[in-house]
Parts: C-alpha cells; sequence; structure tokens
C-alpha cells in the first residue's frame, strides 16, 4: 500500500498579513527616521548659513553658496550630463589608487602580523612614514611620474596604504592561535594556512581598512586634482572658484559628499558580509 506525504503549508489569515505589513512598515520608519531628521537638521544649518552670508554685505558675493542657488546648479550639471565626466575621471583614480594601496598594503599587513621580528623591525619606519602628510609627497610625486593622472594616483596610494596595512595586521594578530596548531597537525603548510586559516579570519579586518582608506582617498582627491590635469572634481573645483560660480563649486562639493557617503555604504556592507561571527 502506497503512502503518499503531503505537504501542508501554514496558513496565515488576512489579519496576520495585515499585521505583517504594519509591522514592515514600522521597522523601515523606526530605520528612517533618525537619518531624516539629520538630514532635515544638516540642510537647516546650510540655510542659515546661507542667510548669514546672504544678509552680511562683506560676504554677500558668495550667497550662492546658500541651498537655492545650489540645488538648481546641481540639478542642471546632472540634467545636462556635466557632471559624470569629472565623476568618471576623478573615481578612476581614486580606483586604480586603492588598487595599488590593496596589492601593497594586505601583503605587507600580514606579514608584519604573523612576523614578530618583522613587525618589531618595521614598526618606527612605518610609524614615522605614515605620519607624514601624503600631500608632502606632492613635489617627489611630480618629479617621479612622468604624468600628472600618475602623480595623483601615487598621492592617492600612500594615503590609503597605511589603513589597510594596520587594519591587515591588526587582524592577524587577532586570530587565535590555536587555529595555526590545528592546522599544522593537519598538515597545512604555508599556502594552506594562508588561503584557508588567515584570509578568512581577516577578511572583516582587511574590509575595515579599506573603508578608512576609502575616507582618506576621496579626501586627498580634491586637493591632488589642483595638480596640473585638466579632468576630475578637483579640478572642477579650482575651475568655479577661479570663474567665481559659486553655486556651481558648492552644487561639486554636494557631489563629492554624495558619491563619498556611496562608497562608504558599499564598504560597510562589504564588512557585514564578510563577517564569520554571529552577530
Amino acid at each position: 500500500m502506497n503512502r503518499t506525504a503531503t505537504l501542508k503549508l501554514p496558513q496565515y489569515s488576512s489579519r496576520d498579513l495585515a499585521l505583517g505589513v504594519v509591522r514592515g512598515a514600522d521597522t523601515v520608519r523606526k530605520g528612517l527616521q533618525y537619518p531624516a531628521l539629520g538630514i532635515a537638521l544638516l540642510l537647516a544649518l546650510w540655510w542659515w548659513g546661507g542667510t548669514v552670508i546672504a544678509n552680511n554685505p562683506d560676504t554677500m558675493a558668495f550667497a550662492s553658496f546658500a541651498p537655492g542657488p545650489t540645488l538648481v546648479a546641481f540639478w542642471d550639471m546632472v540634467s545636462t550630463g556635466a557632471v559624470w565626466s569629472p565623476i568618471e575621471s576623478s573615481l578612476q583614480r581614486v580606483g586604480l589608487g586603492l588598487v595599488w594601496a590593496i596589492v601593497i598594503g594586505v601583503p605587507l599587513g600580514v606579514a608584519i602580523g604573523y612576523f614578530l621580528q618583522l613587525r618589531q623591525l618595521t614598526h618606527v619606519p612605518f610609524q614615522f612614514l605614515r605620519m607624514i602628510s601624503p600631500l608632502a609627497w606632492m613635489p617627489i610625486a611630480v618629479l617621479a611620474f612622468a604624468t600628472w593622472d600618475a602623480a595623483i594616483i601615487f598621492l592617492i596610494a600612500i594615503a590609503a596604504v597605511w589603513p589597510i596595512t594596520y587594519a591587515t595586521a591588526h587582524g592577524v594578530q587577532r586570530i587565535d592561535p590555536m587555529w595555526f596548531k590545528v592546522g599544522r597537525n593537519l598538515g597545512a603548510g604555508p599556502y594552506h594556512t594562508l588561503r584557508h586559516i588567515i584570509l578568512p579570519a581577516i577578511a572583516q579586518d582587511v574590509f575595515a581598512g579599506i573603508r578608512l582608506a576609502v575616507g582618506v582617498a576621496w579626501i586627498v582627491l580634491v586637493p591632488a586634482e589642483y595638480l596640473g590635469v585638466t579632468s576630475g572634481l578637483g579640478y572642477a573645483i579650482n575651475d568655479a572658484r577661479d570663474t567665481l560660480e559659486y553655486d556651481k563649486l558648492a552644487a561639486i562639493v554636494l557631489v563629492i559628499g554624495i558619491i563619498g557617503y556611496l562608497l562608504d555604504a558599499i564598504c560597510v556592507r562589504l564588512i557585514k558580509r564578510s563577517s564569520y561571527r554571529e552577530e
């Protein structure tokens, strides 16, 4: 005699579905209310500052920094497509600089985190170099590289490499030594130790270092693009200042802030996804 098993799905009443929708909407509302309040306060402070500037005879020439003219210029730049070329140039430079910082910083961080003698040997020189402003390397970058783009990428890389290096080293130092002992007992060689123990354990720290590096690189980008390039967001700010287009200047600053926020949000997402610990 054949018996067939039937799969019984849970039955939900219309009341349960309505409660679920209400709870979901309430969760979304609670998650958005504080960010919305923060943005409103920022806009209010911006509006107040613009009003103060406009009402002061000594500063009224800079009244275009106010939210109204800035948002009009921002929409004009977006609708005409004038903003996309500077964004593309800047993101390309930041991306290449970060790639070099990751390629150098992650292996270096693993090495100084794993080998005590190397960490002791490099501590003083690396701390000395880390404390030098990236922009202080600008004359050397101009002399050492044949193009302005290469010099800017170098400045971004040298600014971003230290957060990645030290975050990676910190992650390696936090690994439980028992993991290495178990790996050796199971016959793991250097490659397997790196591939199956170190890299999964430090992924969250590496992405945290990259998040810090993105913030530093994005800050260094604007003054770095004051060099001889004729593209990018930094160049656009310098050009708007020279032509006294303060509404356009403020709009570019707004663009920089939006892109920086989005890049940081991507890094936060990567940090959460790379966590192997239960929250």
